[in-house]
């Protein structure tokens, strides 16, 4: 899915839930919660639980859940964007071009 295709989906879909009503802080709110659901995933994924009330899961479903989890902060960001009307293609040209100039002359190639 091309990053505009992904937007679109994401804005009308939660639109279509009443999820895009909400306002700046209640978006971090949501954003912060799932940035912590995507720790807890990578941190399963790479070293485990070490819990003995859960049991251990094949590779391949600790993966999907990673997924999902960025997925879920993908969603968010996308809905933040959108409250003040960035794109992601522009949140990533700008992104490119800080890093391009703050470490001009180490990475000719990228």
């Amino acid at each position: 899915m091309m990053l505009t295709n992904a937007e679109q989906w994401t804005k009308a879909f939660y639109q279509k839930r009443g999820w895009s009503e909400y306002g700046p802080f209640i978006r971090m709110g949501f954003l912060m919660e799932e940035t912590g659901e995507l720790a807890r995933a990578v941190r399963t994924y790479e070293i485990g639980r070490d819990r003995p009330d859960e049991a251990k899961r094949p590779a391949s479903e600790l993966k999907q859940e990673l997924v999902e989890e960025m997925g879920d902060v993908m969603g968010n960001l996308i809905m933040l964007a959108k409250i003040y009307n960035v794109s992601l293609e522009e949140i990533m040209e700008s992104h490119r071009k800080k890093l391009t100039e703050r470490f001009a002359g180490q990475h000719e190639d990228c």
